[in-house]
Parts: structure tokens; C-alpha cells; sequence
């Protein structure tokens, strides 16, 4: 019976064009993040399972795959099973993010970095979702972080180096949803919700999107939070109407709204002003999912997708977890798979890349003298044995980002009397 040969469910591999693509993609990020002043640093793809478990990283502690100690025995296994702490066996596991890693890589390293640190971590991670379009067990996570920095520059310099890269990578009519955990907090407190319920509340505001005004207003009713004294239609007509609040709720005769934490909002408006060339929308109703943001958060919005491309925000109280020390956070990650599938398929295309077809008794010495010639002058080369089905060669290499052939003639040792025709013509 035949073996399966494909990749673990929720994996890929990449063909060269895929992957010349997706590099040429990251390339462009990584040279606009640097030119924002970021600097690269690299972390492990595991980590201690204690810190992945420690309350850190949100629902997605719940995605961490476990890696199991060494030289385990049955008498371990029977432990864990009597214990149901199937956790018990694993000592370390795969990263499910890069901010944990990196509040473990800070916490380690301060005293070698600067008092403001501005990093870049582009690296893949792993969570046990359930594979679905758009939504992997293995992906490229690309992450901006400033530690250090409690004031609103940190915000600033994210955005406006997310927006650039966006620019870089040509994805034009992308705005920044953004939003204060304070104004959520606010809102909820204005509804009469207990504390003890706020993550619960915010887990269900945060499906707006999904289920709509009504499916939200009739799991919030049912965790007892009413508007006004009113039912789940006044719940959902409330929604609605904060949903679509601007950015002129300070402005006019009209007193602000009860539910707005207004020091939040102000905080909101200075940033937006500081902001001229990014589209920065206002969305009371963004919540983000991690539980340890902290003040400003922003998501990516594309007016084709239904999804986000990106996040972040601030979390100042992760990184005191390891040091006993407050440290002022914040980060934004692009969602580097959605934002790839964006890209025009000829986008890692190179400028000059060429295929030379030859003749399958030609001198493999003259062959590599021609490509040393051509490759000094900059020119990608591929050295293709003639087939049959010349026009299929032609197509493949033109499909892995060639643009010119030439057919090698007998005795021709100079790469100038190459006779180079363009591919797909």
C-alpha cells in the first residue's frame, strides 16, 4: 500500500514559485521595518511549557503543541492519565506567537539592550487549529515590538511603519481600525456589566463581525446585560449606533456619549493626528482576542476582505510577568499568509532571468562558461537540456520567473552572441 506523501494536515510546502514570491515579500518587509529604525532579532521555536502555560498568551495556550520530555516511561504515562495533567509530560513547546518569546527574549537580554528597543521577529509558529482556508497549523507570523517607550510615540512609530510596509508591498485601500481597552471597559461598566464579566462580554463584542448586532445583543441578554432596561433589540440598536461613531464625538453642542471614556478618546485623537497619511478608522466595537492588551489596540482592514490582515496594541503588563518590573509594550503583526495571497502572482518576478536550451551533447566546461559570464553581469541563469516538448520547457521556466531563452547554437563560447528572445511572447 502506498505511503501518504503529503504534508501534516495544516502544513505546506511551497514549489519555487510560491516561495520565491513569499521571500520577495518578506524581503520588502524586512527592509521597510529596518528602514524604520527596527532591528532584527531571532528567538527559539521553543519554549519553556510553563511560560507558553502562564496565562500569557490568551486562547492560544490552548493551541500550543507540546513537545514530551525525554526518557519518559510507564510509569509517567499512568501519572499523567490518573491525573488527567497530560501537560505533566511536556517540558517545552512550539512558540504560538512571537510575543511571549519575546517578553522572555527582553527579560533575558535588558541589560544589552537599549532603554527603548525596537525589534523585528519574522518567523513561523505553530497552533493546533483546525485546518480551514486562510487558517494554518504552521505560518509566518511578521512582528513589530517597541519596549520601553510608555508614551504615545510607541503607537505612532508602529502604525506608521505598518502603513508604510503595506505601501511597499502595493496593497492599496487598507485602513487601521483602531480602538482603547479603556473605552471597552467603559462601555461595558456604562452597561452595567460586572467585571467578573467583562472578558466574557468582550469575547462576544468581538463577534460583531460575525454573527451581527442581534447575535451579539442576544449573548450579551443572556449574560444579563441590558441597555437603558431595555431587551436584545435595544442591546443590537445600541450596537449599531456605536458602531458607527467617528471621530467627532468631542466636537459640538452635543454632550459626549455616556459610555465614552473621553481621556481615552482625546489620547485617540492626538495619535490620528499624528497620522495625516494613514487612514485610521475609530471602531468602538474592536476588541483584539489577547487578553493582556493594555490600552490602544488597531487592526488591519482591507474593503475586499472580511478578515483582518494584522494587529496589535499595547501591553504593558506582560513583560513585568518575568522581570517584577513593569515595562511599557507595544507591537503590531502583519498576518503575513493572508497578505502574500494578496500579492500578484508575478510579483518576485526578476528583472533579468534567463534560460539557456541546450543540446544534451553539449561540453558541460562551455556551459559553465557562458553562465560565469552572464551571472558576473547580474543575470539569473538556468541551463535547461533541450526536449522535445520545447514548449513546455519554455512555459515552466517562464511560470518559476524567467523572461528570456536563447536556443545554444554550436560552438558558441561568448555569452554576447546569445540570441535572447522574451518568454511568453
Amino acid at each position: 500500500m502506498a505511503q501518504t506523501v503529503t504534508p501534516p494536515r495544516g502544513m505546506r510546502d511551497f514549489l519555487p514559485a510560491d516561495k520565491a514570491r513569499r521571500e520577495h515579500a518578506l524581503g520588502i518587509i524586512r527592509a521597510s521595518y529596518a528602514a524604520h529604525g527596527f532591528d532584527e532579532i531571532e528567538t527559539p521555536v521553543m519554549e519553556d511549557a510553563a511560560r507558553l502555560h502562564s496565562g500569557l498568551g490568551g486562547d492560544n495556550e490552548k493551541l500550543a503543541f507540546a513537545v514530551m520530555k525525554r526518557g519518559l516511561g510507564p510509569d509517567d504515562l499512568a501519572a499523567a492519565a490518573a491525573s488527567g495533567d497530560t501537560l505533566a509530560l511536556a517540558d517545552l513547546g512550539l512558540r504560538f506567537d512571537l510575543t511571549v518569546p519575546l517578553a522572555r527574549f527582553y527579560a533575558t537580554h535588558r541589560a544589552a539592550l537599549p532603554g527603548v528597543f525596537r525589534s523585528i521577529q519574522i518567523a513561523p509558529v505553530w497552533r493546533a487549529e483546525r485546518p480551514q482556508k486562510g487558517r494554518y497549523r504552521q505560518f509566518m507570523q511578521c512582528d513589530i515590538d517597541i519596549i520601553g517607550e510608555a508614551g504615545q510615540l510607541a503607537e505612532i512609530e508602529l502604525i506608521g511603519a505598518t502603513a508604510g510596509t503595506l505601501e511597499a508591498l502595493g496593497l492599496s485601500g487598507c485602513s487601521i481600525r483602531i480602538n482603547d481597552r479603556r473605552i471597552l471597559s467603559a462601555l461595558l461598566t456604562h452597561w452595567g456589566v460586572a467585571e467578573t464579566l467583562f472578558e466574557r462580554a468582550l469575547i462576544t463584542i468581538d463577534k460583531l463581525d460575525k454573527i451581527g448586532a442581534a447575535g451579539v445583543a442576544t449573548e450579551l441578554a443572556g449574560l444579563g446585560v441590558t441597555v437603558d432596561n431595555t431587551d436584545a433589540d435595544g442591546i443590537a440598536e445600541t450596537l449599531d449606533g456605536i458602531a458607527n461613531a467617528g471621530w467627532e464625538l468631542l466636537h459640538g453642542v452635543t454632550p459626549p456619549p455616556a459610555w465614552l471614556d473621553q481621556q481615552a478618546y482625546s489620547e485617540l485623537l492626538t495619535l490620528r493626528a499624528a497620522l495625516p497619511g494613514v487612514d485610521l478608522v475609530f471602531d468602538p466595537t474592536l476588541v483584539r482576542g489577547m487578553g493582556y492588551y493594555t490600552g490602544t489596540i488597531f487592526e488591519i482592514a482591507h474593503p475586499e476582505l472580511g478578515y483582518s490582515l494584522g494587529g496589535g496594541g499595547r501591553y504593558d503588563g506582560m513583560i513585568g510577568r518575568f522581570l517584577g518590573t513593569d515595562v511599557p509594550a507595544c507591537g503590531f503583526s502583519i498576518g503575513f499568509e493572508r497578505i502574500v495571497d494578496l500579492l500578484p502572482e508575478d510579483a518576485a518576478s526578476t528583472a533579468d532571468a534567463v534560460v539557456i536550451v541546450h543540446e544534451k551533447d553539449a561540453a558541460p566546461a562551455e556551459l559553465m562558461a557562458l553562465k560565469r559570464q552572464l551571472v558576473a553581469s547580474g543575470t539569473r541563469v538556468r541551463l535547461e537540456k533541450r526536449s522535445k516538448n520545447l514548449k513546455a520547457l519554455l512555459e515552466r521556466a517562464e511560470a518559476d520567473g524567467f523572461t528570456r531563452f536563447a536556443l545554444l547554437g554550436q560552438g558558441v563560447t561568448d555569452a554576447g552572441a546569445l540570441e535572447f528572445k522574451a518568454l511568453g511572447g
